[in-house]
């Protein structure tokens, strides 16, 4: 297994794992705009036998002006999920000069992010989750309470649902 950043090159085959990933399209248009329009964003990806297997974004969270990062999207390629490396690549993010304590905010299943530090989110809300039932933060953050804004390139047309929660596979 090897992380580096995501280069120019390889966006088309990170384009195809999101869509792989997620199945609706969504993420991977959200990446493919933030590219388009020259958004600052930081994001690596995972090899492993020279294929991507994971990869994960962050990009500006707002308040008025850059208040943090928003975390997101992270997927795993179908057949390397639940085998920790979507685990290590967030880890290895999360220790990146560019994300650490910096405030970071995830629209996400509670009980995954918070085995990395996240925590409910009551000072922000996400304007996509009517009741911050799936918004996290962590890191140093603000104890005014405000509507964090992301780059407009995340507006979905629909509200976005609520994360899937995690089949156990049967052994």
């Amino acid at each position: 297994m090897k992380i580096q950043k995501l280069t120019i090159d390889n966006r088309p085959r990170v384009y195809a794992l999101l869509r792989l990933a997620f199945r609706t399209g969504f993420e991977a248009e959200v990446v493919e705009k933030l590219h388009e329009n020259d958004k600052p964003v930081h994001e690596w990806i995972c090899l492993h036998a020279g294929r991507i297997i994971a990869y994960v974004l962050f990009s500006n969270a707002y308040d008025g002006v850059v208040c943090g990062l928003h975390l997101g999207p992270i997927a795993v390629t179908p057949d390397f999920q639940r085998k920790g490396f979507g685990t290590e690549l967030l880890k290895f993010a999360l220790r990146q000069d560019e994300i650490k304590g910096r405030p970071l905010y995830v629209h996400g299943k509670p009980d995954f992010f918070s085995k990395f530090g996240f925590e409910p989110c009551s000072h922000a809300v996400c304007p996509f989750d009517k009741n911050n039932a799936y918004f996290l933060s962590m890191g140093p953050n603000s104890d005014r309470q405000f509507i964090v804004g992301y780059e407009p390139e995340f507006k979905p047309a629909a509200p976005l649902p609520a994360p899937k929660t995690m089949k156990r596979r049967s052994r």
